[in-house]
Parts: structure tokens; C-alpha cells; sequence
């Protein structure tokens, strides 16, 4: 792990979670797996501190433990790439509104939220949210709710949490909580057989206003501890399947690139094809499973009418393309085709170096850059040649990308001596290292960005906290019928000065909010 994902890592814990959390959260990944004592012991943290900071990380699947046997000590360790994930979370919850509405936007965001929830929590708490936006007299209903999370569960973006062993074995009556589970081994979710099976639950009614302006986490707690009712679906808790969302946005960069490359009717081919083998192929295959052409004709939406001999061309087209989106398999049923997975991504990631090098160094250097990959090891005559550019500028392109680490300078000796008149010099390019070190650049990029945002919100803290405070009296004065000069005189708080100055940290903090989540997507 190098030290810019451990910094990154440690802004995100701290920004989602506090400073404790960091704090522990950024030791262990230094530290690498260990046990309570000995985190107690180089932390200098209080022991139920610690306990609590643990609960926290293992609720939301960022820190894992391994119960050895008895009498032996759990050992936790932090997951940076878990951590990371914290980047994508305004995209997951995009894409859930996306696919499912505002219902599945907020079931996800609850999740995300939470790490670890009851379906029935979540679905009371998602339709309180609902009818707190919606008109007076009108109410989301549990049934709703319950529907959308169940075509969250058949599409296996959400899933079970899986059980713990071991856990509750002194009280075999009392569920195993996520806050209680840290104590045993944790089988991923795919181990057991009822991952994405929706328990029987009994709820009804209608989602209920906030009529307070508590906090909502507060008043959910207050509800928990004096409702006693039962759902039947207690000690099964339901988290996001991250890599679900994962395998839907490899496909959606896949149909895309199909559509910028070619045409909207190969996209829509590539993905029915994507769609047929969504459940048949593993999601670390290198290509899906063989579809004859017969089968992707009849799955063809009803809307593109695609006669068969345009199919077969479209398919040929496909297969021709240097960038390599289909593959032949065979000639049965009019052909076997599968998509390739892997040649694809490949293919884009060195699409995005080269668009990279050509942002940065201009055209003439990506066409260098490109050759290099292509080729692999030239020498600096065959790069001018091939590359058509005069020999002074190639060689100043040259040492520009060999200065920046895009591309490497690799020695063969004739002779054990290493005189140079008796040695090659090469130049190559490695796709996967380069590509490494460029993610890297992503993960300052990034950190970066947090900490200018952080000082910027600090810098402003007063002013921020004054404009929050009067929002909230006007939000107030509005729900309670307050005349319009009441409002003016509330807003005419804020000077003019002040508030110019609060619209340019709005607009600076939204620009670096934009590039963060920029920067996080492509990480």
C-alpha cells in the first residue's frame, strides 16, 4: 500500500466518520492485521474507545477480523480498497435512481449511510423520507418500498450480510447484532446459500412526518428502543453488493465505447449480448459465454428492427474492429460469439493513457507514446522514423515521457562491459505499471482536493455556520406562516459582503466537489 492511498484513505475516514476513526482506521493500515491489545497498546486509545471505533469500521466493511479458535485473540485489519470505495458513493446512489427510481436512490443512500441494516428498518425509514418531501396529504407506502428493495435484491445489488459463526452462542436468543458480530470469522456473502433470499416480512402502513426538527438518526433511535413490534426479520441485516454496481459500470463503459466507436445499433447489440450472459459468466471471466446468433436475433429489443442478414454484418463488423469488442467462438447456430471482457477494458484503459499523454505533452508525443505500446521496444532512430517526427524533437518527446515514468529506457549489452558504443538503448512502454502510477496520481489528485476543501470550509467556519443558523430560522418562520417582512428582516441578516463572500466559497467548494468525484471515478 503506498503512502498516497493511506492519506486519502485517512481523509475519507476522517470526512465519513470523525477523527477518532481516522485515527485507528489509518493505524491499521500502516500496521497491518493485529490484535485488541496490541492496538491498545500502540494507540494509546481507551479500550472501550477502541471498541466502539472497531464496531464502527466492521459495520461498514471497511476493517475485517479473524477469530483464530479459542483462546486465541481476534485480529483486525483495515481494507484500503474498501475504504476507497467511499469516492464512489455518489455514483452508486446515481446509478440506483437510475435503475430504480427515487425509492432505490434512498434505500441505497440508507445503506451506504449505515453499512448494515434490518429491511424493514430501511424500508420505514425510506418511506418517512418520501412522505416528508411530498405534498400534504399524501404518503408512501411500506408496500412500495418493500417493492423496490426486492428488485434491488433479485438484480443482487443489495445482499445479506453474512452469518456469523459463532455468534451468539451465550445467548442463542438474542440476534446477532452487526455491533456484536466482532468477535468471530466473517464468510464472504457469496458463501452461503441465502444471500439474496427476501425473508417473509410483515409490515404496513404508510410512511409518518417528522413533526420535530430533531435530528432524524435521534428520532429513529428513540423509535427502535420503545417499538416493540416484530417484522419477522430480525438479526437479518442487508448491505450494498459494491460489486454488482462494479460489473454494471464495466458494462455501461463497454456499450458505450461501442457507441462512440461504431453506432448506437452495435451498442445495443453488445448489449443484449451483455444481458444474455449477465447470469451464465463469473464475474472474473475474460469473456462472457458463447451466444449463437440465433439467440441474440430473438433477444434484439422489439424497438430495433434489425433483420437477420443486417445482424450478421453488424456481428462481422464487430469482430473486425481493431478494438476487439466481440470474438468469434464458433459456427454453430449461425456463430458462437462472446464479448470480450478483458481485451476490451484493456483496449480503454490504453485509450485513456494515451488521451492522458496527448493532454499533457500534445499529439506528437501520444503518437510516440502510442507506437511504443504497439511496438514495445524501439530505439530512438526507429522511433523518428516510424514515428515521422525530426530527430531533436523526438528526442526531447523521448526524454519528456522518460522524465515523467510513461515510458522506460531499457539497456542491452553486446558485451559484458556495458560500454555504451557496444550497447542498445530501448525505449519501451509497460501498459500496466504506467497505468499504476497514473491511479496514483489520481489518489493525490484527489487528497488533495479534500484537504483544499477542508481548509477552505475552515477558513470560512463562522460565516458558514451563521448562514446555516439563519436558514434554519427562515425554514422555521416559513412551516409556521410568518409574514413576508419578517422573512426580509431574517434574511437581511447576512450583509451583503458576507454573502458575496459566501457565493464565491459555494461556487469554489462545488468546483472541487465536481473534480474530486471526477478524479474518484476514474480511481
Amino acid at each position: 500500500m503506498t503512502t498516497q492511498e493511506v492519506r486519502l484513505c485517512g481523509l475519507l475516514l476522517r470526512e465519513h466518520f470523525g477523527e477518532v476513526v481516522e485515527k485507528l482506521g489509518t493505524h491499521l493500515l500502516r500496521s497491518g492485521s493485529q490484535n485488541l491489545r496490541t492496538i491498545l497498546h500502540e494507540t494509546g486509545m481507551p479500550r472501550d474507545l477502541v471498541k466502539k471505533v472497531l464496531c464502527v469500521l466492521v459495520q461498514n466493511g471497511v476493517c475485517v477480523f479473524n477469530h483464530r479458535g479459542p483462546g486465541r485473540p481476534t485480529n483486525y485489519q483495515a481494507n484500503s480498497n474498501k475504504i476507497l470505495r467511499i469516492l464512489r458513493y455518489p455514483r452508486y446512489i446515481y446509478t440506483a435512481k437510475t435503475l430504480y427510481g427515487d425509492t432505490g436512490e434512498l434505500i441505497i443512500e440508507e445503506l451506504l449511510q449505515r453499512g448494515e441494516m434490518t429491511m424493514s428498518r430501511t424500508v420505514k425509514t425510506v418511506a418517512d423520507r418520501l412522505t416528508q418531501n411530498m405534498e400534504d396529504g399524501q404518503c408512501m407506502d411500506y408496500s412500495e418500498v418493500s417493492s423496490a428493495f426486492c428488485k434491488l435484491v433479485e438484480t443482487h445489488f443489495l445482499q445479506r450480510c453474512p452469518p456469523v459463526a459463532g455468534a451468539g452462542k451465550a445467548d442463542s436468543a438474542a440476534p446477532a447484532t452487526p455491533a456484536t458480530q466482532a468477535g468471530a470469522s466473517a464468510p464472504t456473502p457469496e458463501s452461503f446459500p441465502d444471500c439474496y433470499r427476501v425473508p417473509q416480512v410483515t409490515i404496513r402502513g404508510q410512511g409518518k412526518r417528522r413533526l420535530s426538527s430533531e435530528d432524524v438518526d435521534q428520532t429513529i433511535a428513540k423509535k427502535a428502543k420503545m417499538d416493540p413490534e416484530t417484522h419477522g426479520d430480525e438479526g437479518i441485516y442487508w448491505q450494498v453488493n459494491f460489486e454488482r454496481f462494479h460489473l454494471h459500470f464495466r458494462d455501461q463503459a463497454i456499450i458505450s465505447a461501442v457507441a462512440n466507436k461504431l453506432d448506437q445499433t452495435s451498442s445495443e447489440i453488445v448489449r443484449t449480448m451483455l444481458r444474455m450472459s449477465e447470469v451464465t459468466t463469473s464475474p472474473t471471466a475474460s469473456c462472457t459465454k458463447p451466444l449463437s446468433a440465433n439467440e441474440i436475433f430473438r433477444s434484439l429489443p422489439s424497438t430495433y428492427n434489425i433483420a437477420r442478414p443486417i445482424l450478421d454484418q453488424y456481428l462481422t463488423l464487430l469482430v473486425d474492429d481493431p478494438m476487439e469488442f466481440v470474438g468469434r467462438a464458433g459456427e454453430s447456430g449461425g456463430g458462437m460469439f462472446v464479448v470480450n471482457l478483458h481485451k476490451v477494458l484493456a483496449n480503454l484503459a490504453r485509450a485513456t493513457l494515451e488521451s492522458i499523454v496527448q493532454e499533457r505533452f500534445g499529439s506528437r508525443s501520444a503518437r510516440i507514446f502510442r507506437l511504443l505500446l504497439r511496438k514495445r521496444h524501439l530505439e530512438q532512430k526507429q522511433v523518428e522514423d516510424f514515428a515521422m517526427v525530426p530527430a531533436k524533437e523526438a528526442k526531447d518527446m523521448l526524454y519528456m515521457l522518460l522524465s515523467q515514468n510513461l515510458v522506460q529506457l531499457q539497456e542491452i549489452p553486446k558485451t559484458p562491459d556495458f560500454a555504451p558504443s557496444r550497447t542498445f538503448y530501448l525505449y519501451t512502454c509497460n501498459q500496466l505499471p504506467t497505468a499504476r502510477m497514473l491511479l496514483q496520481n489520481c489518489y493525490k489528485t484527489v487528497a488533495n482536493l479534500i484537504e483544499r476543501r477542508l481548509f477552505e470550509s475552515k477558513e470560512s467556519k463562522r460565516l458558514l455556520e451563521k448562514s446555516q443558523r439563519i436558514e434554519a430560522i427562515l425554514a422555521s418562520l416559513q412551516a409556521s406562516g410568518a409574514e413576508p417582512e419578517q422573512l426580509t428582516e431574517v434574511e437581511e441578516m447576512i450583509t451583503a459582503p458576507e454573502k458575496q463572500q459566501l457565493d464565491s466559497l459555494r461556487l469554489h467548494i462545488n468546483k472541487l466537489d465536481s473534480a474530486e468525484n471526477q478524479d474518484g471515478n476514474m480511481g
